[in-house]
């Protein structure tokens, strides 16, 4: 797939235009835009094989996005009886990640405008091969929270900052390559979920080096990411690696103007990213979906374990559940950016989720892989709001803003989710009112999600 996309990018290497795909120069001052942008010799001599490489280290990025939190939660058990963990610290535990994506996502866009994005996802590679290393061998619970949260910074800058590099190094090819990427997140949080136990098993039953393990993947991750390092900026107008004319409504958010520049050499204030309703929905439809799969990320397998399955087998349905999203994010973001508005998904998915809860409920080892299924495609919500972050933002600027703010605001309103479904299982004794919680947390998901699928952009509204 990665030598057929590269093929297609070296055929139209010269159908791009500047004003279409040329991100604006995070060192440009702001309304620089309104200007003709002359063509400038990029870092390097852009070639099939920089794409190659640049798809490259796309994909094994997103591989390692979720190990380091669903590896987590197939040993849940085993974590919290080697460290002494009580029911709501081990959802303190399930709760860090949206945290650590919270506070450091947020710095993701003025870390790449200083370094460049190929640097910092690179540093976040290293970060994350590093945490995942040491927690296992920190010595109690301070310091594998230390260490996680160290692998999670690295998670959290490169989350922020995916859909900025497909937007700038592939300006006509945004679902594509928000599928491709969204794909292989999805799979590396399955394989994650059901290799972590046998794994375990095979390296002497230990958790700690079934926990460890997941640090080659991300070592290899860095490897390629060297090589743009020093690539600060998109490569110039015509030699970009994106199609310029796909098929007909392929990326419709991709072939209109950039009312951003246009407003600035108005005279009209710089986009205040605050000022969108489109971005604050898209930013609650974000957080409420990042708290349903963090809550299934860390939780679901014990939801199983309890009803009487094997530790296995759960980590198995697990895996089922993150799987789902291999097919689904790969055909969800294409989908979507043919349709003038996204609510019609954001539905679907919601009642998928709706049907899995309730299948938790009612019976959740009877009807366990039904309900994993399902419950997958309810994931699947996750692909389609960063699909909606590259469409509801026409710059390049506006997609580094609108996904800095809905990923970090999202990811803060995230962060009590899988805590109170650590206090309620603990002081329930049982599952009854963490679904019930999970339940009710969907229904608004699903309304904000309508109202982010609106076909409208935030330099609109922002601008104003």
């Amino acid at each position: 797939m990665m030598g057929l996309m590269a093929s297609d990018e070296t055929r139209t290497l010269t159908s791009t235009t500047a004003v279409s795909t040329a991100a604006p120069d995070a060192r440009e001052p702001e309304g620089a835009g309104e200007r003709a942008v002359p063509e400038r010799p990029s870092t390097r001599a852009w070639t099939a094989w920089t794409t190659r490489l640049l798809v490259l280290g796309i994909v094994l990025a997103a591989l390692n996005l979720r190990p380091a939190i669903t590896s987590l939660g197939a040993l849940l058990e085993e974590v919290r009886d080697g460290l002494g963990m009580s029911g709501s610290v081990a959802g303190l535990l399930t709760s860090v990640p949206p945290l650590c994506f919270a506070v450091f996502g947020v710095t993701a866009p003025r870390l790449a405008r200083r370094f460049g994005p190929g640097a910092v996802v690179c540093a976040g590679m290293a970060a994350i091969a590093a945490g995942l290393l040491i927690r296992p061998y920190a010595g109690g619970t301070p310091g594998f929270l230390a260490a996680s949260a160290l692998a999670l910074m690295g998670i959290a800058v490169s989350n922020v900052l995916m859909p900025v590099i497909v937007k700038r190094w592939f300006p006509d090819r945004v679902g594509s390559m928000t599928g491709l990427y969204s794909m292989a997140l999805a799979f590396g949080t399955s394989i994650a979920a059901a290799a972590t136990v046998p794994l375990t098993d095979a390296l002497g039953g230990h958790w700690q080096p079934g926990l460890a393990v997941w640090a080659v993947l991300a070592v290899a991750a860095v490897l390629p990411w060297l090589a743009f390092i020093r690539d600060r900026e998109a490569p110039p107008a015509g030699h970009a690696p994106g199609r310029a004319a796909g098929p007909a409504g392929e990326e419709r958010a991709e072939a209109r103007p950039e009312p951003q520049a246009a407003g600035q050499a108005a005279g009209q204030p710089a986009l205040r990213i605050t000022r969108s309703r489109t971005a604050w929905a898209l930013a609650v439809f974000f957080g409420l979906q990042a708290t349903a799969a963090y809550i299934t990320m860390g939780w679901m397998a014990q939801i199983f374990r309890d009803a009487g399955v094997s530790a296995g087998t759960s980590g198995l349905l697990l895996a089922v559940t993150m799987v789902m999203g291999v097919p689904l994010a790969f055909v969800i973001p294409r989908v979507a950016t043919r349709l003038p508005h996204q609510g019609p998904i954001v539905l679907v998915l919601g009642v998928c989720g709706l049907a899995g809860y309730a299948g938790l409920y009612l019976a959740p080892a009877g009807g366990a892989w039904v309900w994993a299924v399902l419950l997958g495609v309810s994931n699947c919500a996750f692909p389609l709001a960063l699909t909606m972050v590259g469409m509801r933002a026409r710059t390049g600027t506006g997609v580094a803003q609108l996904s800095a703010f809905a990923q970090s605001t999202g990811y803060l309103i995230s962060i009590p989710g899988p805590l109170l479904v650590g206090v309620l299982y603990q002081h329930s004794g049982g599952w009854g009112l963490p679904i019930a919680l999970m339940t009710a947390l969907m229904v608004p998901q699903m309304v904000v999600g309508v109202l982010a699928g609106r076909d409208r952009t935030v330099e609109d509204e922002a601008g104003r």
